[in-house]
């Protein structure tokens, strides 16, 4: 059995590299710029996020678990449908690439493996996972298993409409959840004032009038997409992964009082909102978990 693996979370601002052994414990961590300027430069610095990682381990058993934005194909040898971000990625061979064994997996259902096997969802049989980044990720548990449902396309739970006026997002929906909180759109939804939901959190702790409106509008948003699919999913557990969850309180707290206003609680039962335990490397530890189960097969 192997001991040791690595695992790549490519996202749309930063790539997250972690080495774990098989109890989940990590060994290393780095993060590196994604550079998503000329489709190439992002696999340059995989590659050698990689053989960092290597070095630390300071041993050549070791398997490779990548997990990225979109569907991955049959085989997880590539990612097969990404629209719209991340230019040479569908398609991209990583096992031919790299020289030695690696899978793929969607970035959101790595991160609730991880959450499912070590975390915040651990012992849970029915959860659902948010990541809140560049854009909303998505995954589902169901009696204790991740649900991918025809064609792995399940999960994509950023895809949920939150405002059927909106915009159309990348997969068609118009209004979706991902375009109402994702960072991707923060240029947008702020008419330009800011780029990053960094920014646009230090304002809101100013207590700036347009950015505690449009902070408070996309919570707002996030909860009733949050509420619809409790009656949709009714799980006991959603965790919220990914960059936007470092606002703490000022994530959780309006959260909170939106769920208190929209969530059906039938018989007084309430869905617990808890933190990914991994927070935004979730999805790094979940891929380096799969990867070497995908070896134990």
């Amino acid at each position: 059995m192997l001991k040791k693996a690595i695992g790549i979370d490519l996202g749309g601002t930063r790539i997250k590299g972690v080495a774990i052994d098989h109890t989940g414990k990590l060994i290393h961590q780095v993060y590196t710029p994604t550079n998503d300027s000329d489709g190439q430069s992002w696999k340059t610095a995989i590659r050698d996020t990689i053989l960092e990682l290597k070095q630390r381990i300071g041993e050549n058993e070791f398997v490779t678990g990548i997990s990225a934005p979109g569907i991955p194909d049959a085989e997880n040898s590539c990612i097969s449908f990404m629209p719209g971000r991340l230019q040479g990625l569908e398609g991209f061979k990583w096992t031919d690439y790299l020289g030695h064994s690696a899978y793929v997996m969607n970035d959101a259902i790595a991160a609730l493996a991880a959450e499912a096997k070590f975390g915040s969802a651990a012992g849970v049989k029915n959860a659902i996972l948010l990541t809140l980044g560049t854009g909303v990720g998505g995954a589902v548990l169901i009696e204790g298993k991740i649900y991918q449902g025809a064609f792995q396309k399940a999960g994509h739970l950023g895809h949920l409409t939150v405002d059927n006026r909106g915009e159309r997002d990348i997969c068609n929906l118009p209004g979706s959840l991902e375009d109402a909180i994702g960072n991707c759109t923060v240029a947008k939804r702020s008419y330009n004032k800011y780029q990053y939901n960094h920014e646009l959190l230090e304002d809101y702790r100013k207590g700036d009038p347009f950015a505690t409106w449009l902070w408070l509008d996309s919570i707002q948003k996030l909860a009733v997409g949050i509420a619809s699919l409790t009656n949709i999913l009714s799980p006991e557990t959603v965790v919220l992964g990914g960059g936007l969850t470092a606002a703490g309180d000022d994530l959780f707290k309006p959260l909170e009082n939106f769920m208190d206003h929209y969530e059906w609680r039938a018989g007084g039962n309430c869905t617990r909102i808890v933190k990914a335990t991994f927070g935004d490397i979730a999805g790094a530890i979940g891929a380096a978990s799969f990867a070497i189960m995908q070896t134990e097969k």
